[in-house]
């Protein structure tokens, strides 16, 4: 009994506190609280303010800012994140001025440029656009079909025929010629048609002249460098006859016809290719069509499969082959390194002229193909540029390409 009451005492005892000190902890906490939160307030507003940042910058808007004076990892947080304002403003100008750049460079360009929206509403015109679509008017928001309705017959042929072209407008005293590019892509996920319409007209009558003039050089020194020599020998032939001195009549006679048989074939080749026919197609052995090239010019032959059949028009196509072998010859080649190379392609037949000869440089690659161009003293510029038409009009193209180890390829490409 004396223990249970000796127990119970020390217990009483040791209660007695609590009441007080949970009277004085409740009249701290609100202190507390209010210090904990006195002391992380600049923590919270700083975070708000990053939060706020992070939304500007979504939103395009680069000019927030953030300054915090603590140190510690909150510190190198906020100079990081400063970093990144900087970088986004420098990005973001660099836009603005290259958005600038290429607004002046669309608006200010002489090609007449159209946006077109999926709904055919212009989105875009430039000033060319607004000149030549909507006499000197804006276009943004108009309907493109009512435009066209509203321009001239042959712009709307233009557009009705779809896809690239070229077509004139005006009379034969007053005509304009136009190229027109239309190309779709797709703008913020949807559709758009690009319109790019380019007045020609004072370009290709540049280029008309300069080629006139290069005619005319041409023909001018052909001419030349066989009217003279013929002239002369003529008065010397005269000469002789006064002389009586029969025997060297010959000669110059000789020398006479040679020259004019040149020039005959001067303006003969000048006439075939401004005339050049529509190729007339029949089917043709390759085989047999080698073979019969054979007897007019040296060269080494591979064709594969061997009993190809392709359709072409055999005079056509032997004339250009047979002035391509000739140049390869004239190259300085080997004769046994030129050579004939005939391969059946999926979608047509590939046509190689090789030869070991010394190429050519970067200048006359670009030129060769174009007419009366020529490196040849004597030449007439006329044996590629016909090579040319020839596979253009079977509806194929020619490219010319230096091989390596030395030597020139002249590719053509014909369709089955």
């Amino acid at each position: 009994m004396l223990a249970a009451g000796a127990l119970a005492m020390l217990l009483t005892r040791w209660l007695q506190p609590w009441p007080a000190t949970l009277v004085a902890a409740a009249v701290l906490a609100p202190f507390l609280v209010y210090q904990v939160h006195r002391l992380f307030a600049p923590v919270r507003s700083l975070f708000r303010a990053l939060a706020g940042s992070v939304a500007s910058y979504r939103d395009g808007d680069y000019s927030f800012g953030i300054a915090w004076h603590g140190q510690g990892e909150l510190r190198e947080l906020v100079e990081s994140h400063r970093e990144l304002g900087d970088t986004l403003r420098k990005q973001r100008l660099t836009l603005v001025q290259r958005e600038l750049l290429l607004d002046t460079i669309v608006q200010n360009t002489p090609v007449a440029m159209v946006l077109v929206d999926p709904n055919r509403r212009v989105v875009l015109g430039n000033l060319a656009a607004r000149k030549v679509f909507g006499d000197g008017h804006r276009l943004e928001g108009q309907s493109f079909e009512d435009i066209l309705a509203r321009t001239d017959e042959a712009v709307r042929d233009a557009f009705a025929r779809g896809g690239d072209g070229m077509f004139t407008v005006g009379d034969d005293d007053n005509e304009d010629i136009y190229h027109l590019s239309r190309r779709t892509f797709r703008l913020n996920g949807r559709a758009h048609e690009l319109v790019l319409l380019r007045l020609l007209t004072a370009e290709l009558r540049r280029q008309e002249v300069q080629t006139w003039k290069k005619v005319i050089r041409v023909i001018s020194h052909e001419l030349n460098n066989s009217l003279a020599p013929i002239a002369s020998l003529a008065h010397s032939g005269s000469e002789l006859l006064r002389r009586k001195q029969y025997e060297r009549l010959p000669v110059a006679l000789a020398t006479i016809e040679e020259r004019a048989r040149h020039l005959e074939g001067f303006i003969r080749d000048y006439a075939r290719f401004a005339k050049l026919p529509s190729p007339r197609l029949v089917p043709v052995e390759w085989a047999r069509f080698i073979e019969q090239m054979r007897t007019q010019v040296e060269f080494v032959a591979e064709l594969t499969p061997a009993d190809g059949i392709a359709r072409v028009d055999v005079a056509q196509l032997e004339q250009g082959l047979i002035n391509l072998l000739k140049n390869a010859h004239e190259s300085g080649s080997a004769p046994g390194d030129v050579r004939l190379h005939v391969r059946r392609l999926p979608v047509g037949w590939r046509i190689e002229v090789l030869d070991r000869g010394s190429g050519m440089n970067e200048a006359v690659l670009s030129n060769a193909l174009l007419p009366f161009y020529s490196t040849k003293r004597n030449g007439t510029g006329l044996g590629l540029a016909l090579a040319r038409e020839i596979a253009e009009a079977h509806g194929g193209r020619i490219a010319l390409l230096n091989r390596d180890g030395g030597g020139l390829c002249v590719s053509l490409t014909l369709p089955l």
